[in-house]
């Protein structure tokens, strides 16, 4: 494997943030780093195959002429931390991260999304939905059969895996999870929630629907081991986000790299592994349904 891996616990990355925050003023000069550092949020694909992310980072590499380090993040906070402190120069983020992530620093850009072929539970597209998933053979049938059962979510800072039912979903409910449910849990990522109602340690798990397809690929599970209780509305994918303060040369080059990664063979395996037709480009402004729900959800807590 050629890419350059640094398991972190992103010791400092916090303070750094922090001291981001604080309104110091950063110079004037636009970042021109030796290596560009790049991360995104724990998957089933960054934890086992990081291999698969490869032809990104070679195309990242020729355009640019830069060396790129990956860096192996713990939570979805460790991504967030790490941007905001300078650390990381490139991400993926959830949508719901990326717009707290940007709240804190506006110079976060986005740059491109993928566009994602149809799967089992996935749509064709640059979007997606939360879907709320229990055994098929549990006997659920409603949301109504899952009161007083224990739910599973994925990540605090996830937008399928807990913006998404804390706002929408308890809209359906009429309560807050906690109030609904006998128990509310987070498993620590969407593969996890698929596999935790597979193997019983949760009753239902919100999962979105491109992870879920993954627990399927994995051989784990088949659509028809899951009934769907309830699906959200379509929102944005996951965003590929860069400091701003980079060089604006650096950044074209860089989005250049994703958005033509479709035009070469190893770009196309590379996007085949991860069901993906091609990148899209995107902009702050395309997430703006999810500040609306995290405006929502942080109004309830008021």
């Amino acid at each position: 494997m050629n890419i350059l891996i640094k398991t972190s616990r992103f010791i400092g990355v916090t303070l750094l943030a922090s001291v981001a925050c604080t309104g110091i003023t950063w110079a004037q000069e636009c970042k021109n780093p030796e290596v560009i550092r790049f991360s995104m949020i724990p998957t089933e694909e960054t934890t086992q195959e990081l291999a698969l992310y490869q032809p990104l980072v070679n195309q990242i590499k020729e355009v640019t002429g830069k060396n790129v380090e990956f860096f192996l993040p713990t939570s979805y906070a460790s991504v967030v931390e790490a941007m905001l402190g300078g650390f990381v120069d490139l991400g993926m983020h959830g949508p719901y991260s990326y717009v707290i992530a940007q709240e804190k620093d506006p110079e976060l850009r986005v740059i491109a999304t993928y566009a994602k072929h149809k799967g089992q539970f996935q749509e064709e597209g640059p979007g997606y939905k939360a879907v709320l998933v229990a055994r098929a053979d549990s006997g659920f049938t409603s949301v109504d059969d899952l009161k007083g059962t224990v739910i599973g979510l994925t990540d605090p800072a996830s937008t399928s895996g807990n913006l998404l039912p804390r706002v929408s979903f308890t809209k359906v409910i009429g309560a807050e999870l906690e109030d609904y449910f006998s128990r509310v849990v987070y498993t620590g990522g969407h593969d996890l929630s698929g596999v935790a109602v597979i193997e019983g340690q949760v009753d239902a798990a919100f999962v979105a629907t491109h992870r879920l397809d993954n627990v399927l690929e994995r051989g784990i599970a088949t659509m028809d081991d899951y009934v769907v209780l309830w699906s959200s509305p379509v929102i944005p994918q996951d965003p590929f986000v860069v400091n701003g303060r980079l060089c604006q040369e650096i950044i074209d080059q860089i989005q250049g790299a994703f958005l033509a990664l479709a035009d070469n063979e190893e770009g196309r395996k590379y996007l085949k592994n991860v069901n993906a037709s091609k990148f899209v480009a995107m902009s702050d402004a395309d997430y703006d349904i999810i500040r609306d729900l995290k405006a929502a959800k942080d109004a309830k807590k008021n």
